[in-house]
């Protein structure tokens, strides 16, 4: 697989939804391909309307530097190697929790975002899909 199709990405959202609807968090979940577009979306009802361009710039972050959001937090800190990143890509860069690259046979082949609640439920939200994607 090369990219993320969207049966793959319609099944990693339901999966992160579930997660969001077990933890009583409404969230916006996006699916991005390995060039970082945007392959689905969701925004559950009540989910916050600031969540939406959030949730897409951490699948953009998670494939365009090919790393989990919250690992990026650290090296974003001053003084630290990537402090300034989320200036670049157009302020597209999210250095907080809540995105991861997906993964085909050891190759990123997408991303998954995640926005609505406080970083350790967009995190768990957005592993649940990751866990879905895994598994097919």
């Amino acid at each position: 697989m090369n990219d993320i199709e969207l049966g793959a990405a319609t099944n990693v959202i339901e999966a992160a939804e579930a997660k969001a609807e077990e933890i009583d968090v409404p969230m916006c979940i996006a699916v991005v391909d390995r060039g970082a577009n945007l392959v689905a979306f969701h925004r559950m009802d009540g989910a916050m309307l600031a969540s939406v361009d959030i949730a897409q710039g951490k699948a953009y972050t998670a494939v365009g530097l090919r790393m989990p959001t919250d690992e990026l937090a650290a090296e974003a800190q001053p003084g630290e190697s990537l402090f300034g990143v989320e200036a670049t890509n157009d302020g597209r860069i999210v250095v907080f929790g809540g995105g991861f690259p997906l993964r085909s046979d050891g190759e990123i082949v997408g991303g998954i975002g995640v926005s609505g609640g406080v970083v350790d439920e967009d995190m768990a939200v957005a592993e649940a899909g990751v866990e879905a994607f895994e598994e097919e």
